[in-house]
């Protein structure tokens, strides 16, 4: 089977990320395609709670996301890790865009109160009201350590910051939401 036959082949929903990115390597915008349709709902309630809520942000920083991957797709060592490897990607992205999230911290605690319904099912639309209302750092360590799994010290490399520091801000997330919806 020729390249182009397979590149076409590419959307069957049970081609593994590995096979994917190979193919993504020698430049198969539809293999693409398929690793952004397989990832970014994934990616979406992460990025959206790092925005505080904001849709328009997270939307920017999942695109983001995935240009900065198809530009550094050969940087990737283990194409089968893909989905880990955007992870990271989109952590990182979003931590280090400090100045437009900075930028809409004062009107994130404006808004928490009206803040719109995520765009997908929540469990408790108060609870995420809270997450979004948290300090930007605080907000950050939660969502990374509590939702995504991540360790202090991964957390603490990706924000720049020290572990101690990363459990500190976790700990001020909890007393804040504790106080918040009790």
């Amino acid at each position: 089977m020729d390249m182009d036959a397979r590149c076409q082949n590419a959307a069957a929903a049970q081609t593994p990320d590995e096979l994917l990115v190979q193919r993504c390597k020698r430049g198969c915008q539809q293999s693409f395609a398929e690793l952004y349709q397989r990832h970014a709902g994934r990616l979406m309630p992460m990025l959206w709670r790092l925005g505080g809520g904001r849709l328009a942000l997270a939307e920017d920083w999942l695109q983001d996301s995935f240009l900065l991957a198809w530009r550094k797709l050969d940087q990737l060592n283990e194409p089968a890790r893909f989905g880990a490897w955007l992870k990271r990607l989109s952590i990182n992205l979003a931590l280090s865009d400090r100045r437009r999230v900075a930028l809409v911290t004062d009107a994130l605690v404006l808004e928490a109160q009206t803040m719109p319904e995520p765009p997908w099912p929540a469990a408790d639309l108060d609870l995420e009201r809270a997450v979004a209302a948290l300090p930007r750092r605080a907000r950050a360590v939660l969502v990374l350590f509590c939702l995504e799994g991540l360790s202090h010290a991964e957390i603490a490399a990706a924000m720049g910051i020290d572990p101690g520091t990363s459990k500190a801000q976790l700990h001020r997330a909890r007393q804040i939401l504790k106080e918040s919806l009790s």
